[in-house]
């Protein structure tokens, strides 16, 4: 189908969708119970469908919480493919998970169009840095000192390259080293577009010809910041920019589009970043007097001066500045691994200003006396690759200057939020030298970004349907709705509803929360915890998931935990071991497994059947007071004269919080325990907000040993 048939919209009299036939296709006699052996009709999942199709048939804002079992994806699918087959417009599928992108792409969206009858085309996705870049591998190739690969490793990927009809790194056998697939990877900034001498082969250029002739995207919340950012910079609505023009949108998992989106307009700059750079300029072989880089290559056109010595000179005072930027941070870090620039520790950072700006200088040098050399190459060469990689390299050495520079306006950046922390570096494990295992990184985040996705998303767009199973909290949606700019949206545009789970969580669910547990703030908690873990999954004979809210605590408690189960049959797995994709499948195999997260495994985990049957929540994941986002817009609410604990962290808190519980009953005939080890829940005034947030279920709120025995009847 051609791309104009359908990306621009209908103005006139758009189609609108047919809500009763929309239903029929899930309800009882439809299409969807001829292909589905165990079809059920759910009440709740025909009244999402009905909601969505009317967000979509008045240019609406749709707000919908659908609990787990309500079949969000169906009901967000089947309007959404009757209306791009029916007006000849595209819509934009945004997902927070790769997991749920790969369901829909082979799964989901398959089967909705065999239920509607209606053959839309679609396609997954992915950033342009997931793809191979043919040139750069090309320049690998020719220079395989470039980085210090694996050659295994590096002879794989070359085979693999001849071959690969995708050049997705997902379909690659093996996991290359992230260095090596970053020196080989397609950078948007990179990219020589038509100048290409393989854009004929390109992969991305595939995909994006793909896209251009698809009616349903499937992207990421991150890809899909990237072409909003775009967008606004200048490119508008109408043209493609990242994705290709579309007016109708759905994200799903919608519950995490602040955090995603404060993280992509988030700018920041390590030693690895500016050190990258520098050594595609120059770079000096280890052990070798041999020298190469792409500053010879234009020095050799250029038909001025050699000014090479001059350049190398201030590409090592580059360095140097770098390092003694490493040391100051460093030195005021001191004990801390995070802080943020503030009135009342603004004087500690004088140090840090100078050393930026001495960066700052180095660097502006530096690219001074690159463009003098450029400016001395003929007209007919500055088109030729090298010359088109150096002016990128400029760009991003620009950029890195004004980042340096912008920290000292600090106070005059209100919106901004300046903060810099010290990083393990995982791959200098093994190192003897301590100063080579921390890093320095350097942040400047948005304040707030409900503005921007006003302004970026709802405002333009014709229709935004935003669903989870998560957007409630204690004041029901308005803090999602505030904290995404959903607030500003026209109240005769907004759709907002709630539906609850079919789930028997009733009988099928026990909340457990000792009542003999220490409170948090006290010393003998931790140990109380890590014991307290051992006996439950002792109890449940493993099957279970132990969600922490620090890595720390999970070290601890999973070393000690893991010593007290030897010869049990238990599998303790925990996360940093391996990759969450292999952890998660020896999880599910594994009935008699034990796994301990943190982080991002509150969310996404859909292991249904006995393997999983007892959540643990160590502690109510209240976001770290120490975090410099979180602090600084507790900050601001406060300087309004409002209570950050009870607009911010209790509805913050909540939200993860049921994220967490909801890992646990993932089918109807499942069963299971949540235990929570942080009895705040049942003694703080707050913590009512919490226990009501979740659906309606059995509650056991007694000693530690009771509790056991609990869970030991309640699974066996």
């Amino acid at each position: 189908m051609d791309q104009n048939s359908f990306d621009n919209e209908n103005t006139a009299s758009p189609y609108k969708i047919d809500v009763d036939t929309a239903c029929s296709y899930i309800s009882y006699g439809g299409s969807l119970e001829k292909l589905s052996e165990y079809f059920e009709e759910r009440p709740a999942q025909i009244n999402l469908v009905k909601s969505i199709c009317n967000t979509f048939n008045n240019n609406g804002v749709g707000v919908f919480e659908a609990g787990t079992g309500v079949g969000k994806s169906f009901a967000y699918l089947i309007p959404s493919i009757l209306w791009a087959y029916e007006n000849k417009e595209r819509v934009v599928i945004s997902t927070g998970t790769i997991n749920l992108q790969q369901q829909l792409a082979e799964k989901d969206i398959p089967i909705a169009i065999k239920i509607t009858g209606k053959p839309v085309n679609f396609i997954l996705l992915k950033g342009r840095q997931n793809y191979i870049c043919l040139r750069r591998l090309q320049d690998q190739i020719s220079e395989p000192d470039l980085f210090n690969q694996d050659t295994k490793e590096y002879d794989a990927l070359i085979k693999w390259a001849k071959t690969t009809t995708t050049g997705n790194r997902s379909d690659l056998s093996f996991s290359p080293s992230e260095q090596l697939w970053r020196s080989i990877c397609s950078e948007s900034d990179a990219c020589m577009g038509n100048r290409c001498q393989y854009n004929n082969q390109c992969f991305v250029m595939k995909v994006r010809k793909e896209a251009a002739n698809a009616q349903i995207l499937i992207v990421n919340h991150h890809l899909l910041f990237a072409d909003i950012e775009t967008r606004l910079a200048g490119v508008g609505y109408e043209d493609t920019a990242v994705l290709p023009p579309y007016k109708r949108l759905i994200f799903d998992e919608a519950h995490d589009i602040e955090d995603a989106a404060t993280s992509f307009f988030s700018e920041d700059l390590t030693k690895f970043k500016l050190l990258k750079q520098l050594r595609l300029l120059y770079r000096k072989k280890v052990n070798s007097s041999s020298i190469s880089g792409l500053l010879f290559t234009i020095s050799a056109l250029s038909m001025g001066e050699d000014t090479t010595t001059e350049v190398i000179y201030c590409i090592e005072e580059i360095k140097k500045a770098m390092e003694e930027l490493e040391e100051t941070t460093l030195a005021i870090l001191d004990y801390q691994f995070t802080l943020r620039i503030s009135n009342s520790n603004a004087h500690m950072f004088l140090n840090l200003f100078n050393a930026l700006n001495n960066l700052a200088t180095s660097i502006g040098s530096c690219c001074g006396l690159i463009r003098n050399i450029i400016s001395e190459i003929k007209e007919g060469d500055l088109e030729s690759q090298p010359v088109w990689e150096c002016k990128t390299i400029l760009r991003r050495l620009d950029s890195i200057c004004i980042f340096c520079k912008s920290f000292e306006k600090w106070e005059e950046l209100s919106d901004k939020v300046f903060f810099i922390e010290k990083k393990n570096n995982s791959s200098n494990r093994k190192n003897a030298n301590y100063s080579s295992k921390v890093y320095c990184r350097y942040v400047i985040a948005p304040l707030e970004i409900n503005t921007r996705i006003n302004e970026g998303i709802f405002e333009p767009m014709k229709s935004v349907v935003c669903t989870s199973a998560t957007l409630c909290s204690g004041n029901g949606f308005l803090y999602w709705i505030n904290r995404t700019g959903a607030n500003f949206v026209d109240e005769n545009r907004l759709y907002i509803d709630q539906y609850d789970s079919p789930f028997p969580y009733d009988k099928n669910m026990l909340l457990a929360v000792p009542t003999n547990i220490p409170l948090p703030d006290k010393s003998d908690y931790s140990a109380f915890v890590e014991q307290a873990i051992l006996k439950l999954i002792l109890s449940s004979d493993g099957k279970t998931l132990v969600l922490f809210t620090s890595y720390e605590a999970l070290k601890s408690a999973s070393d000690y935990i893991r010593f007290h189960t030897k010869g049990t049959g238990i599998n303790i797995l925990c996360q940093g071991d391996d990759d969450r994709f292999r952890l998660l499948e020896t999880f599910k195999n594994d009935i008699q497994s034990v796994l301990f997260a943190t982080d991002s495994f509150w969310e996404g985990v859909d292991v249904p059947g006995e393997s999983l049957s007892q959540v643990i929540i160590t502690k109510l994941p209240f976001a770290v007071p120490s975090d410099p986002v979180f602090a600084a817009r507790c900050e601001s609410i406060e300087k309004r004269g409002g209570y950050p604990f009870i607009e911010l962290s209790i509805p913050d808190a909540i939200i993860k919080f049921r994220q967490g519980v909801g890992r646990l009953i993932r089918r109807s005939v499942d069963r299971g325990i949540v235990v929570v080890l942080d009895k705040r829940i049942i003694e703080k005034s707050y913590g009512k907000y919490f226990l009501s947030s979740i659906p309606n279920t059995k509650k056991i709120f007694d000693p530690l040993e009771s509790i056991c025995s609990s869970v030991e009847r309640f699974l066996y």
